[in-house]
Protein backbone atom coordinates (compact mmCIF):
# COMPACT_ATOMS: atom_id res chain seq x y z
CA UNK A 1 0.00 0.00 0.00
CA UNK A 2 1.19 3.47 -0.87
CA UNK A 3 -0.64 6.43 0.59
CA UNK A 4 -0.94 9.91 -0.87
CA UNK A 5 -2.02 12.82 1.30
CA UNK A 6 -3.35 16.02 -0.24
CA UNK A 7 -5.52 19.05 0.46
CA UNK A 8 -3.28 21.19 2.61
CA UNK A 9 -2.92 24.92 2.25
CA UNK A 10 -2.76 28.32 3.92
CA UNK A 11 -5.87 29.31 5.86
CA UNK A 12 -6.84 31.78 8.54
CA UNK A 13 -7.77 30.88 12.11
CA UNK A 14 -11.33 29.61 12.25
CA UNK A 15 -11.30 28.36 8.66
CA UNK A 16 -11.80 24.79 7.47
CA UNK A 17 -9.83 22.38 5.29
CA UNK A 18 -10.40 18.83 4.14
CA UNK A 19 -7.43 16.54 3.69
CA UNK A 20 -7.54 13.42 1.55
CA UNK A 21 -5.60 10.20 1.88
CA UNK A 22 -5.67 7.83 -1.09
CA UNK A 23 -4.39 4.27 -1.09
CA UNK A 24 -2.84 3.09 -4.34
CA UNK A 25 -3.65 -0.57 -3.71
CA UNK A 26 -6.15 -2.52 -1.69
CA UNK A 27 -6.21 -1.37 1.91
CA UNK A 28 -8.02 -4.42 3.23
CA UNK A 29 -5.01 -6.02 4.86
CA UNK A 30 -4.79 -2.94 7.02
CA UNK A 31 -7.46 -2.24 9.58
CA UNK A 32 -7.70 1.46 8.85
CA UNK A 33 -5.94 4.74 8.25
CA UNK A 34 -4.56 7.30 10.59
CA UNK A 35 -3.58 10.93 10.39
CA UNK A 36 -0.53 12.27 12.17
CA UNK A 37 1.09 15.67 12.04
CA UNK A 38 4.53 17.08 12.58
CA UNK A 39 5.22 20.71 13.37
CA UNK A 40 8.71 22.20 12.89
CA UNK A 41 11.04 21.04 15.62
CA UNK A 42 8.51 18.64 17.10
CA UNK A 43 7.88 14.93 16.94
CA UNK A 44 5.15 13.41 14.80
CA UNK A 45 1.94 13.21 16.79
CA UNK A 46 -1.31 11.35 16.41
CA UNK A 47 -4.36 13.24 15.16
CA UNK A 48 -7.11 10.77 14.22
CA UNK A 49 -7.76 7.27 12.91
CA UNK A 50 -10.59 5.39 11.27
CA UNK A 51 -11.38 1.70 10.78
CA UNK A 52 -11.98 0.47 7.23
CA UNK A 53 -14.74 -1.99 8.02
CA UNK A 54 -16.46 -0.35 10.99
CA UNK A 55 -16.00 3.29 10.08
CA UNK A 56 -15.39 3.92 13.74
CA UNK A 57 -12.89 6.65 14.57
CA UNK A 58 -10.94 8.13 17.43
CA UNK A 59 -9.17 11.43 17.91
CA UNK A 60 -6.49 13.23 19.83
CA UNK A 61 -7.90 15.41 22.59
CA UNK A 62 -6.45 18.49 20.89
CA UNK A 63 -8.68 18.04 17.83
CA UNK A 64 -11.73 16.32 19.28
CA UNK A 65 -14.90 18.16 18.32
CA UNK A 66 -13.16 20.05 15.52
CA UNK A 67 -11.80 17.32 13.24
CA UNK A 68 -13.75 14.44 11.71
CA UNK A 69 -12.54 11.44 9.73
CA UNK A 70 -14.53 9.62 7.09
CA UNK A 71 -13.74 6.97 4.48
CA UNK A 72 -14.97 5.42 1.28
CA UNK A 73 -13.77 1.86 0.90
CA UNK A 74 -14.73 1.65 -2.78
CA UNK A 75 -12.57 4.68 -3.52
CA UNK A 76 -9.84 3.56 -1.12
CA UNK A 77 -9.85 7.05 0.29
CA UNK A 78 -10.14 8.62 3.72
CA UNK A 79 -10.69 12.26 4.55
CA UNK A 80 -9.91 14.48 7.50
CA UNK A 81 -12.35 17.37 7.80
CA UNK A 82 -10.73 20.07 9.88
CA UNK A 83 -12.93 22.86 11.22
CA UNK A 84 -12.20 25.82 13.51
CA UNK A 85 -8.53 25.63 12.66
CA UNK A 86 -6.05 27.19 15.06
CA UNK A 87 -2.46 28.37 14.54
CA UNK A 88 -1.28 25.42 16.64
CA UNK A 89 -2.73 23.09 14.00
CA UNK A 90 0.02 24.23 11.63
CA UNK A 91 2.05 21.19 10.62
CA UNK A 92 2.77 18.72 7.86
CA UNK A 93 -0.02 16.15 7.96
CA UNK A 94 0.73 12.53 7.10
CA UNK A 95 -1.53 9.56 6.66
CA UNK A 96 -0.49 6.04 7.52
CA UNK A 97 -2.00 2.57 7.27
CA UNK A 98 -3.00 1.01 10.58
CA UNK A 99 -1.15 -2.30 10.69
CA UNK A 100 -3.32 -5.38 11.14
CA UNK A 101 -2.91 -6.85 14.60
CA UNK A 102 -2.00 -3.58 16.23
CA UNK A 103 -4.49 -2.40 18.83
CA UNK A 104 -7.49 -0.29 18.05
CA UNK A 105 -7.10 3.04 19.74
CA UNK A 106 -3.34 3.14 19.35
CA UNK A 107 -1.69 6.50 18.82
CA UNK A 108 1.83 5.21 18.24
CA UNK A 109 3.48 6.00 14.93
CA UNK A 110 5.06 2.52 14.97
CA UNK A 111 1.59 0.97 14.63
CA UNK A 112 1.12 2.67 11.26
CA UNK A 113 3.08 2.37 8.05
CA UNK A 114 3.17 3.23 4.34
CA UNK A 115 3.44 6.92 5.12
CA UNK A 116 2.83 9.26 2.22
CA UNK A 117 4.83 12.42 1.59
CA UNK A 118 2.56 14.60 3.70
CA UNK A 119 0.65 17.79 3.04
CA UNK A 120 1.38 21.14 4.67
CA UNK A 121 -1.34 22.94 6.61
CA UNK A 122 -0.59 26.50 7.67
CA UNK A 123 -3.02 28.40 9.87
CA UNK A 124 -2.09 32.04 10.09
CA UNK A 125 -3.70 35.45 10.00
Amino acid sequence: VQLQASGGGLVQPGDSLRLSCEASSTPFRYIGLGWFRQAPGKEREFVAAIGWSSGGSYYADSVKGRFTMSRDITRETAWLQMNSLKPEDTAVYYCGAHIMGRPWGTTRTSDFRAWGQGTLVTVSS
